[in-house]
């Protein structure tokens, strides 16, 4: 189809289209193939080009996911890279932007770990969302002691809560040893937490690493240990972007160790600040109530009078009021007199028996009345009685069929009104003025 020049595109419509077609028809996706012109200019972005023996295609890594890629880059490695394809409008260039890049060998091992991860889902292993204590009584934290996220989570405590009480227990948190121990202190601190009901809340952390690093914390028997576990614990293994097993099984998952403790206690200067201004708070309210009960006092005061005062004022509204009530008593009661007198005259003037009289009088012409009248009314509907029937006659089938006429139906009760309609053989029921036949068709007339 040909467009005139009026209805021409724009090239950056045209690209801006092509964008949004890639985007939204293939979406995130995951690649293999061997890295070729990798470069890292200063804004931090990487750049580089996968490419098979019959094909490359460019793409791009930004700076924010950039530092999440462990092993180095270089050029002939052989990666899996998950992104969206996508086009950069102002070049017109087709590329994907990467959102993660590994050693290709790690695909295998990531499918296994999400089979695991969605046999653990269905089993219920990631459904703990306990409530944790805000702060904790007794934090007890499993983690390497030469790590950078012990020093992270002291330091983030001091700085925010220094009343935190914390228990370090040393693991390893990397290599074959790293599960089996993280489960055994799991356990001993479960059967240990009867002699010290303090302890409230279990954190397990390090810091980040490759895949291969923190893999100790995707194995499926340490889930499961946290997920038993009658103390609450909290995860936060690696940077933000690393979720492993432990993570989704424990009751609350922090992205990095800092974050975990910021999470688990208040922060004091906030704590501070919110004192101030609740003191600030309460000193107005305090002056606000004394000024209040200072006005009232002072409004009580002009109010009170000495009580030989009162009572000789009350006696004065006493006397009044019994005055009051005298006069009152006295005018009812001559009023009761007059309406006595008015209601015993009305009662001599309307004896009964003629009132009686009259009803009986009044009930005699009502009834000839009611009589007359009915009997005019059933004359009338007589009358049109007639008429109704003398025109229901004059419209009714069966007057037609007195006068030799006949009406053909077939068995379904369907009138047959030409001979179109029937077939030689039919059987047909014919109505009369009185009675009907069967009749059967031998054979149709023009």
């Amino acid at each position: 189809m040909t467009h005139s020049t009026d209805t021409a595109l724009s090239v950056s419509e045209v690209n801006r289209r092509a964008r949004l077609l890639l985007e939204q028809g293939i979406g995130e996706v995951w690649v293999e193939g061997e890295l070729s012109g990798v470069s890292r200019p200063a804004s931090g972005h990487v750049y580089f080009t996968l490419k098979d023996s019959s094909a490359q295609l460019r793409c791009a890594l930004f700076r924010n996911r950039a530092r999440f890629v462990a092993a180095p880059m270089r050029d002939g490695d052989r990666v899996r890279v998950r992104g969206r394809v996508s086009l950069f409008e102002p070049r017109g260039d087709y590329q994907l932007i990467a959102e993660a890049v590994q050693p290709a060998g790690e695909g295998e091992l990531l499918l296994a770990l999400e089979r695991l991860k969605q046999r653990l889902a269905a089993e219920g292993v990631f459904a703990n969302s306990r409530p944790l204590p805000c702060p904790p009584r007794h934090l007890l934290v499993l983690t390497s002691p030469s790590g950078a996220a012990i020093r992270d989570v002291l330091a983030v405590l001091a700085a925010r809560w220094p009343l935190a009480r914390v228990t370090l227990i040393a693991v390893p948190v990397q290599g074959r040893e790293a599960a089996p121990a993280l489960i055994a202190a799991l356990g001993l601190l479960n059967r240990q937490q009867a002699l010290d009901p303090a302890r409230d809340v279990i954190l397990i952390t390090r810091g980040g690493g490759s895949l291969e690093d923190l893999w100790a914390f995707n194995d499926e028997h340490l889930a499961r240990a946290i997920f038993h576990s009658r103390l609450p614990v909290m995860s936060a293994v690696g940077h933000e972007v690393d979720i492993t097993l432990s993570d989704l099984a424990a009751d609350v998952r922090a992205p990095t160790p800092s974050a975990a403790a910021e999470m688990l206690v208040p922060d004091r200067r906030d704590l501070t600040r919110r004192l101030v201004g609740l003191e600030r708070q309460l000193s107005r309210c305090a002056q606000a109530r004394l000024e209040r009960e200072g006005q009232r006092l002072d409004h009580l005061r002009a109010r009170l009078r000495h009580p030989g005062e009162v009572l000789t004022r009350q006696r004065q509204t006493l006397g009044e009021l019994e005055a009051r009530l005298q006069r009152a008593m006295h005018a009812r009661l001559m009023a009761e007199r007059r309406q006595l007198g008015h209601l015993q005259r009305r009662m001599a003037s309307c004896h009964p028996g003629r009132e009686v009289e009259r009803a009986a009088n009044r009930l005699t012409k009502a009834r000839t009345r009611l009589e007359q009248a009915m009997q005019r009314d059933m004359a009338r509907q007589r009358e049109r009685l007639a008429g109704l029937a003398r025109q229901l006659q004059a419209v009714s089938p069966l007057a037609v069929l007195g006068r030799g006429y006949a009406i053909l139906q077939d068995d379904s009760g369907k009138v047959m009104r030409r001979a179109a309609d029937t077939q030689p053989g039919q059987a047909l029921t014919a109505r009369l003025g009185e009675g009907r036949l069967r009749v059967e068709v031998k054979r149709r007339l023009k």
